[in-house]
């Protein structure tokens, strides 16, 4: 079961608490934990990645193990903390301004 924080806004859409629960068939990856995100919850589908592409939304980024995922392949492994539910991973939404 790997624990996934989602920033306020997708948490809202999703209505779920601060931490959402998922398991993960097969490989543990960026590609497929995103897929369990999407089919627990289908209306976060096209917040997190584009409908098209599969790319990551410009103004969210993935961290786990206080590491940046962002740009990391999506057939990552993800961090072995985070396969074993120690650690979450974190979906957190950019902070910008001026």
């Amino acid at each position: 079961m790997i624990r996934v924080v989602l920033p306020e806004h997708l948490r809202t859409l999703a209505r779920v608490e601060y931490e959402v629960v998922l398991p993960i068939e097969g490989a543990a990856t960026l590609r497929s934990l995103l897929d369990a995100l999407e089919a627990a919850y289908p209306m976060l589908q096209g917040t997190i990645r584009d409908h098209l592409t599969d790319q990551r939304r410009p103004f969210l980024r993935f961290f786990a193990c206080e590491e940046d995922l962002s740009h990391d392949s999506p057939d990552t492994p993800l961090p072995d903390a985070v396969q074993n539910g120690d650690e979450p991973f974190l979906v957190v939404g950019a902070m910008a301004g001026g």
